[in-house]
């Protein structure tokens, strides 16, 4: 297990399960039921004391819906019980008469500070869900206690003001406008004026290019009809991660000094009735870290969807006023209804589509723990449904076959449908991340966050060009990056979009070398990038120097670049999964951990195994673990077809996605992580493991014997 992190989520991950009570006549009847008061976890408690009060303002407290609970050990919700004798469900801080806080004690018995019911915003108890009668009003001078100040975002909770209705009736208010043009206005010019201070300032371009060929030499005599040039790109580091020497606040300093590229960025949230209780209170902790970590110059619009959806909020700056509306409005939710993923779409691309002004990055993010169950896609057995009808063409890629706006795809829990969330990633350019338990929801939010707060590249395009005559080039190797090569052979066009800062990209292209009956090298190509710079909107481009092979009469044996096989292996294992999961889908278990096991020996008998190379060791550890998730029809649609396509994901765009624990500084599936996405999850984990009450939580949790 590792790490403190790690047991942290497994801990949540497998002790806080959702219980299911069958009617009495020993039928399911679809529905959720609550448990007994006594056995069930206060609602309040399911997000950290000082970071739940950071995400969920004081005067707009909303109650998670009885429809969906948590059952614990039988030792814990007695101590659980008791404790909420003494401790206030709603702020989760300590209750004792004569500590100058008045006691509230509600008709169902359960007790509260005074200033804190006063600031519940409905009528029903946060412990039993029983309905209040009556609630005492707050007095606008008392100002509760007790609490702690020091988070940021907390003191934005405690600022928002009283609102004017309640706001868990977001589905009853007014009518949408028919058109999303509301968005807040930009403001660019500060950011543009500094542009120079973003890149740091050790490397002349934003992106570097390396080239290798399989071999630095061939005998003249010799041709190739798949002679193997790898082509590397390396975005720019941003300066105050790049410099190791910093300290904590001086990199804080420098990141909110040195300009970024502001984003647009439409949260698309699934709130059906599966959403209830845990998952849902998760949800709401990871949109808070999200939120705190947006500038001002970010915008942000949040869509709910259940049997339909609804636009909460439109494109609006997170400055301390519009993150304490985000707040509001995402603490707002309740979980009920089916699932329209298409119709949660659609208000998303159409948030996009109708903005009246646009942030250099743009992207949506989808996240979801079922299936869409309001459109039939994806209901059936069949292997190849119409997915892409679910996703609207203003998010789809333009006429000219570039990705503008990728959909991050995000399904969690073991009942989504990972091949819909797969497909709508593919088909848009963004990645699909698998997230098995719900407590792993915030870091995989953060690990993405993290990337598209980096952006330095856009619309980055890769041009290959033969140098000499006699030469053509046979193919592009670039995964899911969309390539062609011209009639004659001569040139080679990859079609990559954004970089994120120290993102690194591997192409792989293939020509024909004729023989050679006098020189003494050969020339083979060159390559050209170019890109726009996203805050000064100028478009930009850098060559490679040619790439040449030596030509002696005779040569003796010479071993394969590690570089060039090392991608070979990445390339040879993405086969396998897509081969394997074909297999999987037809039935054949056996058949896919067979071609799992296949690649595996072919690997380990290339020069990146024998040299114990990095990637090759992440590519073993890959694929052990997607052979353990199909040992059984069972296990596999549980767990293992999402792994793969994750896998599948991460490995075609080059871009990192959360599955398993690949989030875990201990795992070995860390594949393009930059250090943004690293930084990120840093303080992703020091926002759950700061919180008194979830490390209390916790305690009693690994007190607990495991299950098996």
């Amino acid at each position: 297990m590792g790490s403190k992190w790690r047991k942290v989520k497994l801990s949540l991950g497998l002790n806080l399960c959702a219980y299911l009570r069958r009617t009495t006549d020993g039928d399911d009847d679809g529905d959720y039921h609550p448990l007994p008061s006594s056995e069930r976890l206060p609602d309040a408690a399911l997000l950290p004391s000082s970071n739940w009060e950071n995400m969920v303002p004081s005067r707009t407290t909303t109650p998670l819906p009885s429809s969906h609970c948590l059952r614990l050990p039988k030792s814990l919700s007695k101590s659980s019980s008791k404790s909420s004798k003494q401790t206030c469900s709603i702020c989760l801080m300590k209750m004792k008469q004569g500590y100058g806080h008045a006691i509230f004690t509600a008709e169902c018995s359960h007790s509260f500070h005074f200033h804190c019911v006063a600031s519940h915003d409905n009528q029903v108890c946060p412990v039993c869900r029983s309905k209040w009668k009556e609630i005492p009003i707050r007095s606008p001078g008392l100002d509760p206690g007790g609490r702690s100040r020091n988070d940021a975002l907390m003191d934005v909770a405690h600022r928002l003001p009283v609102p004017q209705r309640n706001l868990n009736q977001w589905h009853i208010r007014g009518p949408e406008p028919g058109v999303f043009n509301d968005d807040e206005s930009l403001d660019h010019l500060p950011v543009i004026a500094e542009s120079n201070n973003t890149l740091d300032n050790t490397s002349d371009t934003t992106i570097k290019i390396e080239t290798y060929p399989e071999v630095s030499t061939a005998p003249r005599s010799h041709s190739y009809d798949d002679f193997t040039i790898l082509v590397h790109l390396k975005a720019a580091a941003m300066a105050a991660i790049r410099n190791p020497s910093l300290s904590g606040d001086q990199v804080s300093l420098l990141q909110s000094r040195s300009p970024r590229a502001p984003v647009d960025l439409v949260t698309v949230l699934d709130i059906s009735g599966s959403m209830s209780g845990t998952k849902l209170a998760l949800l709401k902790r990871a949109m808070g870290f999200l939120i705190q970590n947006l500038g001002c110059n970010d915008r942000l619009s949040v869509i709910a969807f259940s049997s339909n959806a609804r636009r909460l909020f439109p494109l609006r700056r997170m400055s301390d006023i519009g993150q304490q509306q985000a707040l509001r409005a995402v603490n707002s939710v309740i979980a009920n209804g089916g699932t329209n993923i298409a119709e949660g779409l659609r208000k998303g691309g159409k948030v996009m589509e109708d903005r009246t002004e646009k942030n250099p990055v743009s992207s949506i993010i989808l996240l979801s723990d079922g299936r869409d169950t309001i459109n039939g896609v994806g209901m059936n057995s069949s292997y190849h449904p119409n997915y892409e009808s679910l996703i609207p063409l203003s998010i789809r890629s333009g006429s000219n076959r570039e990705f503008q706006i990728p959909v991050h795809t995000f399904g969690f829990g073991t009942d989504h449908d990972a091949s819909l969330m797969h497909s709508i990633s593919e088909i848009s350019g963004g990645t699909f991340s698998f997230i098995e338990t719900e407590t792993m929801i915030q870091d995989a939010l953060a690990q993405c966050i993290g990337g598209l707060l980096s952006v330095v590249v856009q619309e980055l395009q890769v041009c290959v060009e033969c140098m000499n005559p006699k030469l053509c080039l046979s193919s592009l190797k670039a995964g899911s990056y969309r390539s062609h090569v011209s009639a004659d052979g001569k040139t080679g066009l990859i079609h990559v979009g954004d970089l994120y800062a120290d993102e690194e990209r591997d192409f792989l292209v293939s020509v024909k070398v004729p023989a050679e009956s006098s020189q003494c090298e050969t020339s083979l190509l060159k390559v050209k990038c170019v890109y726009r710079d996203p805050l000064t909107k100028e478009m930009t481009s850098t060559e490679s120097g040619v790439v040449r092979i030596q030509r002696p009469k005779i040569a003796g044996q010479e071993e394969m670049s590690i570089e060039v096989d090392r991608q070979r292996n990445r390339f040879r294992a993405a086969d396998a999964m897509v081969e394997a999961r074909t297999a999987a889908e037809q039935g054949d278990l056996a058949g896919a951990v067979s071609i799992l096991e296949n690649c595996q020996r072919v690997l380990s008998e290339t020069v990146s195994a024998k040299s114990r190379d990095r990637l090759w060791v992440a590519l073993d550890a890959e694929l052990k673990e997607m052979e353990e998730r199909m040992v059984s029809r069972h296990v596999y649609e549980v767990s293992g077809r999402a792994y793969i396509l994750s896998g599948l994901s991460s490995h075609s765009w080059q871009r990192a996605t959360a599955r398993g624990d690949s989030t875990d500084g201990s795992s070995l599936v860390q594949a393009y992580q930059t250090p943004s996405m690293v930084e990120m999850l840093t303080q992703s984990q020091a926002f759950l493991l700061s919180s008194p009450s979830t490390q209390g939580l916790l305690q009693s949790l690994w007190s607990q014997p495991k299950p098996r």
